[in-house]
């Protein structure tokens, strides 16, 4: 009755891939159990999970399944571009806009003078080798960043500079690249394409200029819908067909949703779809971090050799210096100055993009190199990255860290800190509660006030 149930061949596509699915979630929620005892970030799970259930190692799900799913990074992408988008307010962009570009542009061309440097002097590529691969360097993935600081909660001048950095930062990236692109084309042809750099950018500012009017139409829609549900419907329509017009143009959907992001919140000044967005998107950001994870090879770092490690390590310089040159040009916050770099380690996503569009335009043995060290440095920049980012926030007290301590933990401490004290009178209360962060509705301070009424 039961000998055929685990056989494959018994099971249709669609339910291999509702499998497939069910598998990430289930798996990606058992890996923040874990990761949570040391305190690490949910995304570092769910990547993790990622690799070890991937071909690479226990190959858990189907790779025909796996390769049909690449629609969900668009979707991921697209729902994270949109939140970024509520952090450019134009009042704030009026008063900070000019210190974050300045900060972006030096993040990003460090790195990638630094990497394009190193390349083609201590390892012999080509000089339009180590352009390429410098202006790759330029760029940041914002999604694990963005669900750090999701997960920690973390507000402040650290958070808002940080991602308005992370989104501007690709448009860096785009424009070095296409440049890297073009002089590469001319030192194999003896000719330079114009075209090869206007191309690229007039896709991404139409796609740019469509997101803004998408963001106009949300604004008058709502006008008109009030329902929170059909709003929710609304908003997942538009970004869908903002992701479809990305993609006939072979471009991300980055910076588009974000400018549809920005548009709404500057016409309408309302949060709260930011909100329900973001509550409506979690399970697929588990189901894309996951599957991140099962597209990165371990075999592959066998192959990254000396000039990957190193590409590893003095992109991680190169961001950190030139964040911190630039908050300090610009005269921004300490907490930008001496900890924004280490938040910008992340790399994958539009940098893994960027090099599948470079193997196909550089000769294949370049384009093959290439592509190696982006997919093996984006694996080590994956894993390290979130934790560096969450480390980041906390040195810059853009969260409580007691939020991250376990329930019992948090209460024995509590009940410590209250019974311990013997109040004498008000006025001893009233030094006791300006010491110690009380918390309203907090075990803390129920535990306070039944001291106080014994």
């Amino acid at each position: 009755m039961f000998g055929n149930l685990f056989d494959m061949q018994n099971y249709s596509n669609i339910g291999w891939i509702l499998l497939t699915l069910g598998g990430m979630l289930l798996i990606g929620f058992l890996g923040t159990r874990v990761t949570r005892v040391f305190r690490l970030p949910n995304v570092t799970a769910y990547i993790v999970v990622g690799v070890l259930v991937g071909p690479s190692v226990l190959n858990l799900f189907p790779v025909n399944v796996l390769s049909g799913m690449d629609f969900i990074t668009d979707i991921a992408l697209s729902f994270i571009a949109f939140s970024v988008g509520r952090y450019f307010k134009m009042t704030e962009l009026k008063e900070n806009g000019a210190k974050v570009i300045v900060i972006t542009i030096f993040e990003a061309l460090f790195a990638a003078i630094i990497v394009t440097t190193v390349m083609y002097l201590c390892f012999n590529f080509s000089l339009s080798f180590s352009l390429v691969l410098g202006a790759i360097a330029s760029s940041t993935a914002p999604a694990s960043t963005i669900m750090t600081i999701k997960q920690t909660k973390s507000k402040g001048v650290f958070v808002n500079t940080l991602l308005q950095v992370v989104a501007l930062d690709d448009v860096v990236a785009l424009l070095a690249y296409s440049i890297a692109i073009a002089i590469s084309n001319a030192t194999t042809t003896g000719a330079v394409n114009v075209m090869s750099i206007l191309t690229p950018l007039i896709y991404n500012l139409s796609c740019i200029i469509f997101g803004f009017v998408l963001g106009f139409a949300l604004f008058f829609v709502y006008k008109f819908v009030k329902n929170k549900s059909e709003r929710l419907i609304i908003l997942l329509a538009l970004i869908l067909l903002n992701g479809f017009i990305c993609n006939v143009f072979n471009v991300s959907p980055l910076l588009s949703c974000m400018i549809l992001g920005m548009a709404y919140i500057n016409f309408a000044k309302d949060e709260s779809i930011f909100d329900d967005i973001s509550d409506f998107s979690d399970p697929i950001m588990v189901i894309f971090f996951v599957y991140s994870g099962t597209k990165l090879s371990l075999a592959s770092l066998a192959t990254l050799g000396i000039p990957g490690v190193v590409y590893f390590f003095i992109r991680v310089i190169g961001k950190y210096a030139g964040a911190s040159l630039g908050g300090a040009i610009t005269k921004s916050d300490k907490s930008v100055t001496k900890y924004l770099g280490l938040a910008l380690i992340p790399q994958a996503g539009v940098s893994i993009g960027l090099a599948a569009m470079g193997a196909r335009l550089l000769p294949e043995e370049m384009g093959n190199m290439l592509t190696t060290i982006i997919l093996s440095s984006s694996l080590l920049y994956e894993l390290v990255g979130p934790a560096c980012a969450k480390l980041a926030l906390s040195l810059s007290k853009s969260y409580d860290a007691r939020t991250f301590k376990n329930k019992k933990e948090l209460q024995n401490e509590e009940s410590d800190i209250v019974y311990n004290y013997k109040f004498q009178d008000t006025t001893q209360i009233n030094e006791k509660m300006d010491n110690q962060k009380f918390y309203p509705n907090s075990v803390q301070a129920k535990l306070f006030h039944h001291n106080k009424d014994n």
